[in-house]
């Protein structure tokens, strides 16, 4: 069993979905919301990943970081290392490869939200701001949990992205599936079979509890005739 692994992809999964969360919650705001009639292009660069194959988007993500770009320049100026086959740039890939499975949760949670609720808090004096804070929030909170739950359990199972700007590097970006590949490559089956199990058990154990807390969500809240 490979628990190193296990122990780097939970890892990078966690802060994936923090920080999803962190910079979803307001891209969401702004996609449920915005009127702008350009919008489709926005959401079609986010869903990108969706049918994007893997190995590509890890191609050109490790081209942007690569030193001779000039983001990968930058940050090998500022902290004397380099993102690719790094524990940061594979977090960074992550970001972009899952972020579709936290936005649009997000933007369709946000989106169901009765609008006259909306509007009533604007009208009591509330800002943009603190009524999603407030009142938007708090209503689409089953769609958050989706997201982020989505988000870390596609996380879990990369593949194609990880291998591509992550290598292989034992306890730094050597993930679940990178160790299960390696094992089936040198033909042990029982190790590649002991770490599935592992993984599946730990994707059905956190879509069970989503699926918990969603149906709880809904019924804590009161049917209005």
């Amino acid at each position: 069993m490979d628990w190193q692994a296990i122990v780097v992809s939970v890892r990078l999964s966690f802060w994936t979905a923090v920080i999803l969360l962190a910079i979803g919650l307001p891209m969401a705001k702004w996609l449920a919301f915005s009127t702008w009639p350009g919008k489709f292009w926005v959401e079609a660069v986010v869903a990108l990943p969706l049918v994007l194959p893997p190995t590509v988007l890890g191609f050109y993500i490790l081209m942007v970081m690569s030193p001779s770009s000039p983001i990968g320049r930058t940050y090998e100026a500022l902290t004397g290392g380099t993102l690719p086959f790094s524990f940061r740039g594979l977090l960074i890939a992550s970001v972009l490869y899952s972020l579709p499975f936290a936005v649009q949760p997000f933007t369709a949670a946000f989106a169901a939200v009765d609008r006259n609720l909306i509007e009533t808090a604007w009208c009591l004096g509330a800002s943009s701001w603190g009524t999603f804070f407030r009142v938007v929030v708090p209503l689409a909170r089953a769609g958050i949990v989706t997201g982020m739950v989505l988000s870390f359990a596609h996380t879990m199972g990369e593949f194609g992205v990880v291998l591509m700007v992550g290598g292989n590097l034992p306890g730094v970006t050597r993930t679940v599936s990178v160790s299960i590949y390696d094992d089936v490559q040198a033909l042990d089956y029982a190790g590649a079979s002991r770490t599935s199990a592992v993984l599946l058990a730990m994707s059905f154990l956190v879509l069970a509890i989503t699926y918990r807390l969603q149906r709880r969500s809904a019924a804590s809240w009161p049917v209005h005739s």
